[in-house]
């Protein structure tokens, strides 16, 4: 993913699902003539509109929304795809406006790209038989003898990186803390502003269950049915991962109401949204509430005057970043 060219600006709004992201970014693409990249891993589906809330289908035609429906969902999507479309997507010496929660797309861009050796399924087999038989810490000693760097940084029980980093090094002879040394971030920091919407989790809460009711009223099971129709299975690895679609698959399957899924769905969001806001507080997202609008506009004013200028963006005011902890 090398070649790439570093935009002027990037304005990324990011942080917990149904926080209103989507809404922040229409109103800032509204302000700025941009359009809204989406950095959702499960928006790039085709077909899977309602589950994955999806803008309306008149907004996805390249005017504000960019990067949804590439593929159809029993096909596999990487970041490597997402960021060629995104690459596809983007004018030299344009702003970048992106929106989404996806926290593997953002690592990419802020860090860039792991470009070292892809998963080896025979290797991973043997390591996991090696560890039944060996017990104890045996991944973790064995990284330690051939990349003692990534051991002081990966648990000894996680045992999916240890296996990982023993792959990367059993196939190219070099270990995975030098691979990840190779990275260079996409985005250049001093000219990227992180914007999130402040809310309370309570308030995040009532959202979720209002959203996942509005679902299911908007036709969500005649969605999943249609897919189930159209191909067996109708996810791949990727896209089986999304909430809420599996569940009502089962249901449809198993002759029982799918609505009775609802509150698991909604218990599911829950803990997306609390993994996704454990993330945003280690990054300097500058956290606006929902009526703040007018400020954010002045922020990003403020931005584009500076990069017009050849200078970096103005630190952000400290009250804004010191909101992450009361999300």
């Amino acid at each position: 993913m090398s070649s790439w060219e570093t935009p002027p600006l990037s304005i990324i709004v990011t942080g917990a699902t149904c926080g209103g992201k989507s809404r922040r970014a229409l109103e800032i693409s509204k302000f700025t003539g941009l359009p809204v990249k989406v950095m959702d891993s499960m928006k790039v589906y085709r077909g899977m509109d309602i589950g994955s809330a999806k803008p309306a289908a008149e907004l996805r035609q390249g005017q504000p929304y960019q990067l949804t429906d590439l593929v159809d969902p029993w096909e596999e999507f990487t970041v490597f795809d997402w960021l060629s479309a995104l690459k596809k997507t983007s004018e030299a010496g344009k702003p970048w406006l992106i929106c989404g929660g996806t926290v593997f797309y953002l690592h990419a861009l802020r860090d860039g790209i792991f470009e070292g050796p892809g998963p080896d399924e025979a290797i991973r087999q043997r390591l996991q038989k090696e560890s039944r038989e060996q017990g104890g810490d045996y991944l973790h000693d064995r990284l330690r003898e051939v990349d003692p760097d990534a051991a002081q940084t990966i648990h000894r029980h996680d045992h999916k990186r240890l296996m990982r980093a023993l792959e990367v090094y059993e196939q190219s002879g070099e270990p995975i803390s030098v691979w990840h040394q190779r990275r260079v971030p996409i985005l250049d920091s001093s000219r990227t502003l992180l914007i999130g919407v402040h809310r309370e989790r309570q308030e995040v809460h009532r959202r979720i269950k209002a959203r996942v009711v509005r679902m299911f009223a908007e036709g969500w099971i005649d969605e999943v049915e249609g897919l189930l129709a159209a191909h067996d299975p109708p996810w791949g690895a990727t896209a089986s991962q999304s909430i809420g679609y599996q569940r009502i698959a089962k249901a449809l399957k198993e002759g029982t109401d799918p609505f009775m899924e609802a509150d698991k769905i909604q218990a599911q969001n829950r803990a997306l949204a609390r993994s996704q806001l454990v993330w945003s507080r280690k990054m300097p997202i500058e956290w606006f509430a929902p009526d703040e609008g007018e400020r954010v506009e002045e922020r990003i004013g403020e931005a584009l005057r500076a990069v017009s200028e050849g200078r970096s963006i103005p630190a952000p005011d400290p009250e804004l970043l010191a909101r992450k902890r009361n999300v």
